[in-house]
């Protein structure tokens, strides 16, 4: 049995690409194990506010040393982070906005970035502390790009990720699904590398 932990950041609800990619990798991982739980946090329906210095500030206070104005600052930031130190498997649905992914997204990244939570420098240098982690991006792109910008978003999110200790990393991605003569290959051919993949 496992923890899936499912992250939703597409403004487009039930029509959203980056969400029927992840929910196809989750149905792959409850074929296999039907026992597991899928937490779903909707970033888009319920988005964390962006980081100011309270939430930062009270966010790197020890639980037990919180006064109940800090607790209240941090309540996005120790919600976020019990659910990804929870799960097992984290899969996440990545649009593509404006050239990069929604700023929901990094407003989460940024909650769940916190010194002595998931990442330390207590030896002098960085070590993750999320092990055993597997993570899934799944990635929705409307046009068709072969300039590095997807590159570019996938390396900053592995490399994130990567410094508090998810270095198990697998990416699906469609382009082309604002382009009516590429959306339906190309989504297929995602679902059907998902299903190989995770077979």
């Amino acid at each position: 049995m496992a923890n899936i932990l499912n992250i939703q950041t597409s403004i487009s609800g039930e029509n959203s690409v980056s969400n029927k990619l992840s929910q196809a990798v989750i149905n792959q991982l409850l074929d296999k194990d039907p026992n597991s739980k899928v937490v779903i946090r909707d970033l888009a329906l319920n988005p964390i506010p962006h980081m100011e210095i309270h939430h930062f500030s009270a966010s790197r206070i020890p639980d037990e040393e919180k006064n109940d104005e800090q607790k209240e600052a941090s309540k996005y930031s120790d919600e976020a982070l019990k659910e990804i130190q929870e799960a097992d498997i984290i899969v996440i649905g990545v649009p593509f906005y404006n050239f990069t992914f929604p700023s929901t997204l990094k407003s989460w990244i940024d909650s769940i970035a916190v010194a002595g939570k998931t990442f330390s420098y207590a030896d002098g240098t960085p070590k993750g502390l999320l092990q055993n982690k597997k993570l899934y991006l799944n990635f929705a792109i409307g046009g068709v790009y072969e300039n590095g910008l997807i590159e570019n978003m996938e390396h900053y999110l592995k490399t994130l990720f990567g410094f508090i200790g998810i270095t198990d990393v697998e990416v699906f991605q469609s382009q082309g699904m604002m382009v009516p003569q590429l959306k339906d290959e190309n989504f297929s051919k995602t679902v059907a590398e998902i299903e190989t993949v995770l077979a």
